[in-house]
């Protein structure tokens, strides 16, 4: 080859990669601002899913300027570590179910409240309105902030490894495992059984190491932490709903620009909407695919259960513990309890 041709393509190559490198660097450059959302569900759950898709759309609106990574499945530690670390700013932002965040903001478990709801419409009418705004205003005062409506946790339901729960008695003496959240605990304590709070990481491992019999939770969270390996029926309950939030640090938040925290807000509220849709899908799904794994249901009569919850205390403790003006917002959604 002539020494002038290989000088021309050797020119001509530079010159390309002159013209490519701005184009490149543009969009490898590292984004101005970093988040980090960390969750306690695994990867495959809708949660993860629709926060992921939230994530993407908003590096894409912002030009690349603002980044969050998400952490699921505790990688960052405990579910109740999370509330912790979004509160100093460790983490920027968490996704915390209500009955988790109740150890810390008491007042986010009266959606807890045994049997009070008993349908979706209930439901959304009540933590669109209401009840939602007098939950939110307590959690701005622990310095954590809600980036978006409330998520969808789903109706908990009872597992068990030994036996078929049917009716109220044959909860008692139940060894139970609960989250950390005092009103669940108090809950199956009404009903006779043993509730035992653990961490969501350590589920699997304590129902198969027999540590508890059994536990509650959304069928979502039974299918995709995969509690159907150990465990045998499942009762429908549905003795509470739960609800998802997406909360943020607000020193974290603070440090956006107004219309980079205006997109966050934006695109994890429309990813509250479709999460809200999967969970319901998912809900009507998930029976035929886990019987389909060998699960057994178990239909129940919900008001025997909401009967035999009423005849202890459980209503008129909790109505003291989250106060008349919460109660009575509570009550204009889902009727008188207790």
């Amino acid at each position: 080859m002539r020494k002038g041709t290989t000088r021309r393509r050797f020119m001509a190559g530079a010159m390309v990669g002159a013209a490519v490198l701005p184009f490149t660097a543009r969009f490898a450059r590292a984004a101005e601002f970093t988040m980090k959302l960390a969750t306690g569900q695994d990867p495959s759950h809708p949660v993860n899913k629709r926060a992921q898709q939230a994530a993407d759309r908003i590096k894409e609106a912002s030009g690349g300027r603002l980044e969050i990574n998400l952490y699921p499945a505790n990688q960052l530690g405990s579910d109740t570590d999370l509330i912790s670390q979004v509160r100093v700013g460790a983490v920027d932002a968490i996704n915390i179910a209500s009955s988790v965040l109740a150890t810390r903001v008491p007042l986010a478990g009266i959606v807890n409240t045994g049997f009070a709801f008993t349908s979706y419409d209930q439901v959304w009418k009540a933590m669109d309105g209401s009840l939602g705004d007098h939950i939110r205003k307590d959690i701005e005062k622990t310095g954590a902030i809600a980036l978006s409506k409330p998520w969808d946790n789903g109706f908990r339901q009872v597992t068990s490894a030994t036996r078929e729960i049917k009716t109220p008695d044959d909860l008692k003496s139940f060894k139970i495992r609960v989250p950390a959240a005092p009103i669940l605990t108090s809950l199956f304590q009404a009903l006779g059984a043993g509730p035992t709070p653990i961490n969501f990481n350590e589920v699997y491992t304590s129902l198969q190491t027999k540590v508890v019999e059994g536990q509650e939770n959304p069928l979502p969270i039974i299918a995709t932490a995969k509690l159907y390996e150990v465990q045998k029926y499942c009762s429908l309950t549905s003795h509470v709903w739960d609800a998802y939030w997406i909360l943020g640090n607000r020193a974290s938040f603070g440090k956006l620009p107004s219309d980079l925290q205006t997109l966050v807000t934006q695109e994890f509220t429309k990813s509250a909407d479709d999460e809200r849709a999967d969970i319901a899908a998912l809900s009507k799904s998930l029976r035929a695919d886990l019987a389909a794994k060998g699960f057994t249901f178990v239909d129940v009569d919900k008001e025997a259960f909401r009967a035999a919850l009423g005849k202890s205390s459980f209503y008129k403790d909790w109505r003291g513990k989250f106060g008349e003006e919460a109660w009575r917002i509570l009550q204009s959604n889902v009727g008188e309890l207790g």
